[in-house]
């Protein structure tokens, strides 16, 4: 239970060491006992133990000492005693002794020296194991006194006759590079690594490509350290077929450099990495898009393109219909493929229709995508998929939806009738960010196709009063000033604005200014010369806005020296705009292409803006200085703030923050790919300690949380013999009850019959359970189903649950113990609220608050949404408070009762970088809020 409740302060030793399979610390003891104090004088003690000559005591107080390195503790001290044991042949003690030196060798670099004669011995150990060890630890600890000595051992490794130990090696002179780039070209180990790549083992010439490839990335000239020609080419497609996934990423991102000397040579290469684009990975399927796009521009065959483009359109469709996470990165490089090849995907456009569950920022690169693939084919159902979208419940979401009908009607020119008969619809619904937001769509339209749709103008007006959000009050004021000669009050619904003129936004002052001014000279009259004497002094006397003050200065001067210069000035033809948002200049796209399959891919940037000394990797030909010049990325026009809910009193969700930078070569430091978890305290995070042990691969999911595991409820001295382990979970109807019943008596055990006392939400069991006969030594699991048909303790909340259980086979004797019943396992599926309902209830409800810990990965607001999501919770909004850093989101639950179903409502605040969140929740039942905390902590852990 300690490791539970602390894992997020645990650094990675400790993660380490748990999976290496040293001894796991499990929930019923175990090695816990290492993590506990110890009376005075335990260093000594320790001492002792190290020195013993059992092989047992030696490694329990060597786990004892990791246990205390790793929750903080300074046993540095025991440093000398500990290096003397990594002379052993056992195995997992030296794996031990290798973790304590990976963690103090930085603060101990000349004791770290004591170790050097053990791993030269260790990298010659007949074990290939230890041999591939021994050079993983040495080339982890990150120590400039002890690379001369790694040297000899690496180089007879890196020609090792076992397979294991050359990849290891090839790795470990990338980390060589990392420290001392100078040794690793003067001793040799480049051209090493060279031949490598005709080794006869797959994965050692993927490691070896890995290795070259970061080694290239980091030098100041990459095209000396790793070059691609026919030659090794073709020994990398031979390899790719029989590599493991993360093996055939690094050798397809090596091939997406090759500059083949002709079309018939880009061919060959297409057609043998083709076939990657049916993987299940969906990394290796974009990096072979990305080898095939690169290989396409050395085709000029027109029809031999159109094919290979044709292909490609299946692979990245069935990305689609993977998790969330793995749609939006696909989302986003579609978005940057179909803006060089628009017609790969228009057929497809259906499989972009935004599904009911998509998380939100699913749905705004699908919104995005549908825009890119419009055309007059397919504008009808994407226009319908719109207009169904802008009836959606989030208000952002909506928005979006609304300013994509302009979109396509700016774009479309076929289809602009018909994208404004439904911005007339939508404003028909009255519903208020919806008329702002179409508002602003329409005077796009006006600009786009000046004198067409004027007719619409008199609509509009008359949602006047109802506008409160700047950009919508700008644009209906542009509208008025464009066309004041065609509006009978232009000078009325002017003056109505004017009367709030210091109190409006910079923009919608700017747009008045102007306004007036087309007034007074198309209507030259006493009323308007009246305004415009008002509004101009206003704007020079009574504001601090330098822009504002000057535009002012500007149209007095022109007006009062020469008002047919001001007329050629102020109504002059204006030029038709395009959409040109998030498009990019075709520099910086074909840069971009070559970044498929990584982050740049997602952030729509070159690595140079956001990795420090970054250098973008140039195809294999190209010069040099020319491919690390840097592009500046476009100005993209931003949507303006948001306000979703008053009583929120906060603004629109931020975009997700970028992830933290990944060691492209920890995938292959082991056998499998290991996902980067929190950061590490002190150096562990530099030394690569989860490649030490070759641990299993490890993911972590922002939107799925892990199982709860099954405590021990009924203990068997308890229950004469009979031993209960449970948890109660969500089920897809209702909660259920997951149970094992262990028996532990000299008899076989049957017939468990299981009865509830009264509880807060009235569980009982829907039927009993029906396990069969349970011999003596063994265990039988089920999954009770719970209804909500029992009778009820009262009106307030509680997770107590007291059950009773009896068996024929133990004469019927009761035995009871207690449970938790979690909030999660209770909440009614799809149940959620309107933002609307929500505003009222969240008004109305008393309101508890607390701060509650979370883990590094749901300190983001991004992800801890799509968590809460995972388990029942409904997203009302996520946007960030007006005025501040912080983020919230607003979630909502239903709950079963014994008379009827009962929200409850919550917001949770996230200020950025911290692990601790502020929780507020109303609700009218008393209790709801404690069983509610207990719910977020385990959720967000």
């Amino acid at each position: 239970r300690w490791i539970c409740s602390h894992q997020s302060d645990l650094p990675h030793v400790s993660l380490a060491f748990l999976a290496a399979g040293c001894t796991s610390l499990t929930m019923s003891g175990g090695d816990a006992k290492f993590f506990t104090s110890h009376k005075r004088g335990e260093v000594a003690e320790w001492r002792e133990e190290i020195n013993s000559t059992d092989k047992d005591v030696q490694k329990n107080a060597i786990k004892r000492i990791i246990a205390n390195m790793s929750i903080g503790k300074d046993v540095s001290m025991l440093f000398p005693d500990v290096v003397n044991r990594a002379q052993t042949n056992d195995v997992e003690l030296k794996k031990l002794v290798y973790l304590y030196l990976l963690n103090y060798a930085r603060s101990q670099p000349e004791l770290t020296i004591l170790a050097v004669n053990t791993f030269v011995k260790d990298s010659a150990d007949p074990n290939p194991l230890i041999r591939a060890l021994a050079v993983r630890t040495m080339g982890c600890i990150r120590v400039e006194k002890i690379t001369e000595y790694l040297c000899d051992p690496l180089q007879r490794t890196l020609v090792d006759e076992d397979p294991y130990v050359r990849k290891t090696a090839a790795i470990c002179v990338a980390k060589l590079h990392d420290i001392n780039p100078t040794l690793v070209e003067d001793r040799g180990f480049i051209d090493q690594l060279k031949e490598l790549l005709a080794d006869s083992n797959p994965m050692v010439v993927a490691n070896a490509v890995a290795a070259l490839t970061e080694i290239r990335d980091a030098s100041s000239s990459p095209g000396d350290i790793f070059q691609l020609n026919a030659n090794n080419v073709y020994k990398l497609l031979a390899a790719l077929n029989e590599c493991t996934e993360w093996g055939q990423v690094f050798i397809l991102d090596a091939l997406a450099s090759y500059a083949p000397s002709d079309a018939q040579d880009a061919s060959g290469v297409i057609e043998r990495v083709t076939p990657r684009l049916q993987h299940a990975n969906c990394a290796v399927v974009l990096s072979a898009v990305k080898v095939i796009l690169s290989q396409m521009s050395f085709i000029h065959d027109e029809t031999e393109t159109a094919k290979l483009v044709k292909k490609l359109a299946p692979p990245l469709v069935t990305l689609l219909s993977a998790e969330s996470e793995i749609q939006y990165v696909a989302l986003r490089n579609i978005n940057l493929i179909t803006q060089k090849y628009p017609a790969m995907l228009r057929g497809e456009i259906k499989v972009f229709f935004c599904k009911y569950n998509d998380p939100i920022y699913v749905k705004q690169e699908k919104l995005e995508t549908m825009v890119k693939l419009s055309c007059p084919e397919n504008i009808d159902m994407v226009l319908l998929e719109f207009k169904e979208y802008a009836t959606e419940v989030d208000v952002d979401f909506v928005r979006k939806s609304v300013r994509a009908i302009g979109r396509c009607a700016i774009s479309i020119e076929a289809a602009a009738e018909r994208c404004v008969s439904i911005l007339l619809e939508l404003i028909g619904t009255k519903v208020n960010y919806v008329v702002q937001e179409a508002i602003v769509v329409i005077k796009d339209i006006f600009r786009r196709y000046p004198n067409q749709y004027e007719g619409v103008i008199g609509v509009l007006c008359d949602s006047l009063d109802t506008l409160d959000e700047p950009e919508a009050k700008a644009s209906m004021v542009w509208i008025i000033g464009e066309y004041a000669e065609r509006i009978d009050n232009a000078e009325e619904l002017l003056e109505a604005f004017l009367d709030t003129f210091l109190e409006e936004a910079a923009e919608v002052q700017l747009q008045l200014l102007t306004a007036t001014v087309k007034l007074f000279l198309k209507k030259p009259s006493s009323g308007p010369q009246r305004l415009i004497q008002t509004v101009l002094n206003q704007a020079t006397a009574e504001t601090d806005d330098p822009d504002l003050r000057d535009r002012a200065y500007v149209y007095w001067r022109l007006l009062s020296s020469d008002p047919e210069a001001a007329k050629d000035v102020v109504l002059a033809q204006k030029p038709t705009i395009k959409d040109d948002r998030n498009v990019f200049d075709p520099d910086l796209l074909q840069e971009l292409l070559k970044q498929i399959g990584t982050l740049s891919s997602v952030y729509h940037k070159l690595p140079s803006t956001f990795v420090p000394n970054a250098r973008v990797r140039a195809r294999e030909g190209d010069d040099d200085d020319g491919a690390s010049q840097s592009h500046d990325e476009p100005t993209q026009q931003q949507s303006a703030p948001v306000n979703l809910v008053d009583v929120f009193g906060t603004g629109p969700a931020p975009a997700p923050p970028a992830p933290s930078g990944v060691d492209l070569l920890a995938d292959l430091m082991g056998t499998a790919a290991v996902t980067p978890t929190a950061v590490p305290v002190g150096d562990l995070g530099r030394t690569g300690v989860m490649d030490l042990f070759d641990t299993a691969p490890v993911s972590s999911s922002s939107q799925h949380p892990t199982k709860p595991a099954q405590t021990v409820l009924l203990t068997s001295e308890k229950g004469g013999g009979l031993q209960i382990s449970g948890v109660v979970v969500a089920g897809p109807a209702g909660p259920v009850y997951d149970l094992t019943f262990t028996n532990q008596t000299q008899a076989s055990l049957q017939g468990f019959q299981l009865q509830f006392n009264k509880n807060a939400f009235s569980l009982v069991p829907a039927q009993q359970p029906n396990v069969g006969v349970v011999a003596p030594g063994t265990s039988a699991s089920v999954s009770l189903p719970l209804a909500n048909t029992g009778p009820s303790s009262g009106p307030n909340a509680s997770h107590a649950l007291q059950v009773a259980v009896k068996s024929p086979s133990q004469n019927n004797a009761v035995f009871y113990f207690s449970d938790v019943v979690p909030l999660e396992s209770l909440l009614i599926r799809d149940a959620g609220v309107s933002s609307e309902l929500f505003s009222q209830q969240w008004q109305s409800s008393p309101e508890v608050t607390r701060q509650i810990g979370v883990s590094l990965a749901m300190s983001d607001a991004t992800a801890a949404s799509a968590r809460l999501q995972s388990t029942r919770w409904h997203l009302v909004t996520q946007q960030a408070m007006a005025g501040t850093p912080y983020t919230a989101i607003y979630v909502s639950g239903k709950l079963p009762g014994p008379e009827r179903e009962q929200h409850v409502l919550v917001q949770v605040v996230f200020a950025p970088g911290a692990q601790e969140v502020k929780v507020a929740v109303r609700s009218h039942v008393q209790g709801l809020a404690e069983m509610v905390f207990a719910s977020l902590q385990r959720v967000l852990a």
